[in-house]
């Protein structure tokens, strides 16, 4: 098993390249986030949005919260079934795992709650971050390709869906693009994994220097055992089912929301709101996909009808009720689990660390 050397791998070249990436992912961040705000509420009257939240019945948070809660449940179970060929870790254990994960996607730049799932998944059960990050990607390709079928189903059913803008259409070409092409690469890397080792064995041996290539081999050779749930039918159709339950438990969230403010949305119109929401979140913004999750929010709303007060007050706290409640229940976790701050930094690391061992 890989040992951490911290201090040398927070100085490693690698990390420092990748500490200046996230920087600029950072303003990047900040920039796109700013820009979509400012669209999103353009020509707003804050006052009359404040007094609708003031005669909000928040009472219906408490069963969105229920549900959202459930799915999360739903989600550990998927990530259980993806690492059992690597191992199979008790759902209790991997709970608090998942949510410090959902946690750090709200609080850190990038997803970096991704690494920081892989680093506490390694620390507490010695899986190689390398192969559970590959779990934690076919877990976001299979989220992207349910909420292009909700895009899908949902769209024609909707009264005014080709009033919908043209930036939303886009958002929906480029995520069917990128994650249906991503789907097909991986399923061809589990399905030919000797294959997979011969091309990336190829471009290795020839262009890194010879001191980085048994280092990189056992790291895409670990990233590849992270893909052996794909290489079953059956698999493949349990990950695709419950992908599909928790997307629909995060919908009936949605539901409940709209009935705090008291104005009808049909549920099958609310699967288009969450599939062209999460599909947005893909673009880089600031954690917790600030500015991404309102435009597109109010956006779609006012193009099903929903007047722009109404829309913004439910965005506000729809965004509160994803963010608030797990990323609380994951600073406790992380805790009681005595993780630091610092850890994030050597969440990063570890994947340079990773390529050292063997």
């Amino acid at each position: 098993m890989v040992q951490f050397e911290t201090g040398e791998a927070l100085t490693s070249p690698l990390f420092r390249v990748e500490h200046i990436v996230k920087r600029w992912q950072f303003w990047l961040g900040l920039v796109v986030s700013a820009v979509f705000l400012w669209l999103a509420l353009r020509g707003l009257k804050l006052d009359e949005v404040i007094a609708d939240l003031r005669t909000a019945n928040y009472a219906w948070l408490l069963p969105g919260a229920a549900v959202y809660f459930i799915g999360v449940l739903a989600r550990t179970w998927r990530w259980h079934y993806l690492l059992q060929p690597l191992k199979p870790v008790p759902l209790a254990r991997l709970f608090p795992v998942v949510v410090i994960g959902y946690m750090g996607n709200n609080i850190y730049p990038a997803r970096a709650g991704e690494l920081l799932r892989a680093y506490v998944l390694k620390r507490n059960e010695g899986i190689s971050a390398s192969a559970s990050l590959a779990t934690v990607i076919v877990e976001r390709i299979f989220d992207g390709v349910v909420m292009l079928l909700f895009v899908f189903v949902s769209l024609p059913a909707a009264q005014s869906a080709w009033n919908v803008p043209d930036s939303l259409r886009v958002i929906v070409f480029g995520g069917s693009l990128l994650f249906f092409s991503a789907l097909i690469v991986f399923l061809w890397l589990a399905a030919r994994p000797a294959t997979a080792a011969r091309v990336y064995s190829f471009f290795i041996d020839r262009l890194l220097p010879g001191r980085f290539r048994a280092p990189v081999h056992g790291l895409l050779d670990r990233f590849m055992t992270g893909l052996a749930g794909l290489r079953s039918l059956r698999h493949m159709l349990m990950i695709f089912l419950t992908t599909l339950l928790i997307w629909l438990l995060e919908t009936t969230m949605y539901w409940f929301v709209t009935h705090a403010f008291v104005f009808e949305v049909p549920f099958v119109q609310l699967m288009l709101l969450n599939g062209v929401i999460n599909l947005a979140t893909t673009i880089p913004a600031l954690p917790g996909y600030v500015g991404t999750l309102e435009l597109t929010s109010i956006t779609v709303l006012m193009a099903l009808g929903v007047d722009q007060t109404r829309a913004t007050s439910f965005t506000v706290v729809l965004h509160a009720a994803l963010w608030l409640p797990i990323t609380l229940l994951g600073l406790y976790f992380m805790a009681r689990a005595s993780l630091r701050w610092s850890d994030l930094r050597r969440a990063a690391a570890s994947r340079d660390v990773e390529t050292a061992g063997t």
